[in-house]
């Protein structure tokens, strides 16, 4: 049977369908900016951590503090994940968060976290990206749409055997915190939120894009940690991805992360996020 493909005599009109907002977000709890804000105010750093260029690093942030992610020596975009520290397989959940608060990433929106429990992992409270919004291309910074560089892609498009794609830094960068093998290490590793990197999706084709981020030294992103936290930065070997990724062409730099403690009497009232509420019967 061979199938039809011109258009219907009705293509406009179906085309002409308004979208509906798959996930509206009026009901969902909402973050005391407010009191994050003051708390981030009174803060201190306690610990930095440096993710050399094509390397990443590990770093832990206790319920109640922030964590800061800070360009160094040149433009650099940077790929996160986050674990519950106390339990691996809860991790951040990109897609969810992307079905939640959209394709990009700033100031009160939240990284959730994965089934079954589902809830806020941190919650960004300062970007000082912010200002550059969504340019003519459709791109935008901190992205949840992209999943990482990784070498089983590179392997398949390039025959190559790379072994700084984010995806194995943030591997390596695991194993060392952990203790876990490399093999196990990768089974926690998961799509990420690309700090700093500029993306979007052609209008044409829908291809996922990169361009030049518009990130300098000085340029930061700030989170509340909802919960223990262990993350795992990796400074991508693309660079400001401008160009390319995956390979030791571009030029990279570092990128710093800074963990800070407010005092305790500044997040009064602040309580961890329970899991979902969801019973968990599904039904039959």
């Amino acid at each position: 049977m061979t199938q039809d493909t011109h258009a219907p005599n009705d293509a406009e009109a179906r085309r002409a369908v308004p979208p509906v907002i798959c996930y509206p977000t009026d009901t969902l709890p909402a973050p005391n900016m407010a009191l994050y804000q003051a708390a981030l105010a009174q803060a201190e750093v306690i610990k930095t951590h440096i993710a050399p260029p094509r390397e990443a690093a590990a770093f832990h942030v206790s319920k109640g503090h922030f964590f800061r992610i800070l360009s160094v020596g040149g433009p650099q975009v940077g790929d996160l994940n986050l674990w519950n520290a106390q339990d691996l397989t809860e991790r951040f959940y990109s897609g969810k968060t992307r079905a939640l608060h959209g394709t990009h990433l700033t100031v009160g929106d939240r990284m959730w976290s994965s089934f079954p429990n589902m809830r806020p992992m941190a919650t960004i409270v300062q970007d000082s990206l912010a200002w550059y919004g969504i340019d003519r291309f459709g791109g935008s910074v901190h992205d949840v749409i992209g999943t990482r560089c990784d070498p089983y892609t590179g392997n398949l498009l390039a025959g190559s055997q790379y072994h700084h794609c984010c995806h194995s830094n943030l591997i390596r960068a695991l194993s060392d915190a952990t203790g876990l093998s490399k093999d196990l290490a990768e089974t926690h590793v998961h799509d990420v939120l690309n700090v700093f990197m500029c993306t979007g999706f052609t209008r044409d084709t829908g291809q996922y894009f990169m361009k030049a981020s518009p990130v300098r030294p000085g340029d930061t992103l700030t989170f509340f940690a909802e919960m223990d936290l262990l993350g795992a930065l990796s400074a991508c070997p693309g660079g400001d991805c401008s160009s390319e990724h995956s390979s030791d062409t571009a030029q990279c730099h570092p990128l710093q992360i800074e963990v800070l403690a407010p005092p305790n009497e500044a997040l009064q009232g602040w309580q961890p996020p329970a899991p979902n509420g969801y019973d968990r019967s599904h039904g039959r």
